[in-house]
């Protein structure tokens, strides 16, 4: 493991995500009747899940807005959800001055240009393993896990480990 990843991730008080091509394999599908649906991987909700429970506060941040994105995340607990915003580091900026934390203390997982400026500003900027090549090339790290097969898990558990939790996020399923 990367250590300059684990000592970013040690101060990390809030995790933020993307949706599609994060939380999602990044393909949009779409009903005839102009609904919309995706598909989210269970392995990852949980990984949000232990983050939760271990005491790190959790955000989704999306440029597209859909009501399945808005019941996934009731579904998990995830307190913060902004849709619709293409400008994700002003968001960011709004939540951290309702949380009272700082760029340091936020971990963001991104694929794509728009998550770029967060990326490069918060203290544990990552990108998943396929998101576009100038985004990995500005990310703190790389998770080996795609968006959507289990890269937010991966995120999820680099965090768990740098704060000492890992170990005790899995023992409580024993």
């Amino acid at each position: 493991m990367n250590t300059d990843l684990l000592q970013r991730g040690k101060a990390i008080k809030l995790a933020v995500f993307d949706v599609d091509g994060v939380l999602t394999d990044g393909r949009l599908y779409f009903l005839e009747d102009g609904s919309e649906f995706k598909t989210f991987n269970t392995l990852d909700g949980q990984g949000i899940k232990m983050l939760m429970a271990a005491g790190v506060q959790t955000a989704i941040i999306s440029g597209r807005k859909t009501p399945v994105v808005e019941r996934r995340a009731k579904n998990l607990g995830i307190p913060h959800l902004y849709q619709g915003r293409e400008d994700k580091l002003v968001v960011l900026d709004e939540l951290l001055g309702q949380l009272n934390l700082s760029y340091e203390q936020v971990a963001y997982l991104g694929d794509d240009l728009p998550d770029l400026p967060v990326i490069r500003r918060v203290g544990l900027g990552m990108a998943v393993a396929n998101a576009a090549a100038f985004v990995r090339e500005h990310a703190h790290g790389i998770t080996t896990a795609r968006g959507g097969e289990g890269a937010a898990r991966e995120f999820c558990e680099l965090i768990l480990r740098a704060q000492g939790h890992l170990e005790a996020a899995n023992a409580a399923y024993l």
